[in-house]
This record gives C-alpha cells, structure tokens and sequence, in this order.
C-alpha cells in the first residue's frame, strides 16, 4: 500500500523530471535559433503529444534528435508524473478511509466511557483533564476545525451534532457510563440531555448551564449534575466523573462545605487532582511531593484508580499515575500546583 511520503516523493521527483526536460529542450531549441517563446511552446506541444505541428521546420540532425528525445523523455515523464499524482490521490484518500474505520472501530469497542458533547474552551479543558484521569472518553463536535484540533491530540472525536439521537448512538450512548454536555447553548444542552436520557436511563449527565435559570431545566431533563461556569470550572466536571464518591464527600456534605468555606477565607482551595503520567504527582511519595512544593499545598487524601480512598495518608504513601490527588493549596491554582500537574517531559 503506498504510503503519503512515498506518494509525496515520486511526485516531486515526477514534476522535477518534466521541468528538467522542458528547460533542456527550450534551452535546445533555443541554441538552434529559435525564439525563447517559439522553443518554449514547441516543447510543450511536444511534451502534451498535442500534435499542432512544428513552430519551425525540422530540417537538420540536431534538431531531429532533439525532437525525437524530447517526445520520449517528455511523454515518459508525463507518464511517470501521472501515475504518481494518480497514487498521491489515492494514499491521501486511502489513508483518510483507513483513519476513519480505524476510529469507528476504536469507537465501537468502548465501554463504561465518557461521552464530551461540545469541544469549545471547557470541553478542551474537559478532555485534558479526562486524558490525565486515564479515562476512555469521546468527543463530539459538529465545528470540523475543532475535530481536527481534537483528533490531532490524539482524541476519539466524532463530527456531528450532539442533539442528533443517531450522533449519539454511534457516540456509544447505550454503552456510556458518563455524559458531559460543554455547549455554550442552554438549549442545546436541555436538548441534548433530553436525548441522552431517553437513550440510557442508567446514564450519569452532567450538563452545562450558562443561566442559573436553565438548571432546573436541565435536571427536569434528565441531567444529574449541573454546572454553572461562572460558579464552577471543568475541573469540577473531571472531579465528579473521575472521582465521584471523594467529590460526592467533598462538595455535597454540609460539613465539608462549610470547612471549604473557612479555607476559602483564609485563602486556600480544596481540590481534587488527577495524578498525570510523567507528572512531578506520578510515581513519587507524598513526603517527597511536598516537599518540592515547597508548603505551596498539603496533601490530605489519595483516590485510587480502583475507586479506593486513603485518608489521612501517612508521608510515605505512593502517588499512582491516575491517582486522584485531594490537597489544599492556595487558591487561584498558584504556579506550584500547575507545574506539578505537568508532564515533566
């Protein structure tokens, strides 16, 4: 099967080959004495087997081989160029059929995934958040941009509108453990999570809303969980789909919140964190941790990647890539917080 670079090379080396044989034969037909414009359109009538007949006559052995040679290198040439521009169309649409079955069947064997509907600032953010969580997810996008950019990080991405119930089909909703609809468009949310429910009862929705009005409507439709932006990020989104039950403890007990409230006060966040391979979380105690933190944050609790929660861990816990890490740090996700968040590659 040929490749894009091979099709690529074979078609610059055939325009090259045709641009040597015209500058060759022009340059030819110009010693003999003929004008640059006369020599050039005699080669290229040549070279296009157009058969118009000869600018000038043909009458010596020079230009007798000159003919000759410029009909058999040219036409070989055009040939060659030919048949690579034809293998050059056909990789590029090989490779595209290729890339998009790979995907479907990719799509096809998820389970227990999540389903991102909207691939805007916060669906983005969403998706990265989900990736540092080891968690199977899709994406779905009707802005072809926004699928490119999405496939080019190297996520599942289907193009197509999210309140299509066929979208969301082939979006594996039967199949789906979560649900997130990001759209900056309440009724396409309300829509969406209509849809959704409908599909699969046992589906967990978590929808946006961009007015305070439209939550109850989204929880009359269907929707579990409903996040304001103005109020909560798509942090808070990746914390109750990858760490429900130490999300559920943080956020919905009174106690808890009036704590986060305190710390607020004072300055500091409480926050859930997915543990990234190849960050400065991954891999390391949590002694060794704060300890280049610096005191910019205090690790208070480990969600484990099989739904396991250590409190009160003791200074030589391990921190596991995809890890939920529960600490308080300042607010305002200082500098500190951030880097450790980061690949470190």
């Amino acid at each position: 099967m040929p490749t894009p670079r091979s099709s690529n090379k074979n078609l610059l080396v055939g325009v090259a080959l045709i641009a040597l044989v015209i500058g060759l034969g022009t340059a030819g037909y110009v010693g003999a004495g003929w004008k640059l414009s006369d020599a050039f359109y005699m080669v290229v009538i040549t070279i296009f087997s157009v058969g118009y007949g000869e600018v000038h006559p043909i009458d010596t052995p020079w230009l007798h081989f000159l003919t000759v040679s410029l009909i058999v290198l040219g036409c070989t040439g055009m040939i060659f160029m030919t048949g690579a521009l034809v293998q050059f169309l056909t990789a590029a649409e090989l490779q595209r059929f290729l890339g998009i079955k790979r995907m479907k069947n990719e799509i096809e064997q998820l389970k227990a995934h999540v389903i991102v509907c909207g691939f805007g600032r916060i669906g983005n953010m969403l998706a990265r958040e989900l990736k540092e969580g080891k968690t199977s997810f899709l994406i779905v996008e009707r802005a072809e941009g926004r699928i490119a950019e999405a496939r080019g990080l190297g996520y599942l991405a289907i193009q197509g509108e999210a309140t299509d119930e066929g979208v969301l089909r082939d979006a594996g909703v039967t199949r789906a453990r979560v649900l997130a609809t990001v759209l900056p468009d309440d009724a396409a949310n309300v829509f969406i999570t209509l849809s959704a429910r409908s599909l699969n009862k046992a589906l967990h929705i978590i929808a946006r809303g961009e007015v305070p009005t439209t939550e109850g409507k989204l929880l009359q439709a269907g929707a579990d969980e409903v996040v304001l932006p103005t109020h909560i990020g798509a942090e808070r989104i990746a914390e109750l789909i990858l760490f429900p039950k130490t999300a559920a403890l943080i956020r919905n007990d009174e106690r808890m919140r009036g704590l986060e409230r305190s710390l607020h006060s004072l300055g500091l966040n409480l926050e859930v964190l997915p543990a990234a391979e190849g960050s400065k979380f991954a891999n390391q105690s949590i002694e060794q941790v704060e300890r280049q933190a610096g005191g910019a944050f205090l690790i208070v609790a480990i969600n484990r990647t099989d739904g396991s929660t250590v409190t009160r861990p003791p200074p030589s816990t391990q921190i596991e890539a995809g890890d939920g890490v529960v600490l308080i740090g300042r607010s305002g996700r200082s500098a500190a917080v951030e880097s450790f968040r980061a690949s470190s590659g």
